[in-house]
């Protein structure tokens, strides 16, 4: 679906399944994201961004690497949750394997991403969150030239109050 110089940004397939329960297994990428995922939590979240992709044009993509046709993660624009700051917005999110940290393939991803969406999606911005102790989450949101919404923190509504992910801040970037 889109390509950039080293990754392809596509539709979910039945294989990604089991590198994305790895993935949603690895303490270190889960460690500000929540619990280990199960398989059924997989092949739900395929459902989900499979199910968006053919309603609205887009999702949270499975990034591949183009070399070798690796599962690396995901990355893409979603419509952001209900009960946050940016319900109904369009959010832009990525989680990649361990093994494809500070390569880079989170920025080319998200800067594909964010272009595909300003090409294609009338917004006139797009909003990011994460937790604040997830410095290289919300690091790589300023390195994309989003903005801090003070404004926008808040307790996630899934999650209880003794949770220490409770709090949430948010990113956001304007239309080019």
């Amino acid at each position: 679906m889109i390509d950039t110089e080293r990754l392809i940004l596509r539709g979910w397939r039945d294989a990604d399944a089991g590198p994305f329960l790895e993935m949603g297994n690895d303490p270190e990428v889960m460690r500000y994201l929540g619990p280990p995922q199960t398989g059924a939590d997989v092949e739900a979240a395929i459902a989900r961004q499979n199910a968006m992709l053919e309603e609205l044009g887009h999702c949270f993509w499975a990034v591949e690497r183009r070399a070798d046709g690796a599962f690396l993660g995901f990355c893409g624009l979603k419509l952001g949750r209900e009960h946050t700051p940016i319900a109904g917005q369009v959010e832009i999110g990525w989680r990649l394997r361990r093994n494809a940290w500070g390569k880079g393939y989170a920025r080319e991803a998200a800067v594909a991403s964010l272009v595909w969406g300003w090409a294609n999606l009338d917004v006139e911005e797009i909003a990011a969150i994460t937790v604040p102790a997830n410095a290289r989450s919300w690091g790589l949101m300023e390195r994309l030239g989003m903005r801090r919404d003070l404004a926008g923190d808040f307790d996630h509504p899934l999650l209880s109050d003794d949770d220490p992910l409770l709090r949430h801040i948010t990113y956001r970037i304007d239309r080019p």
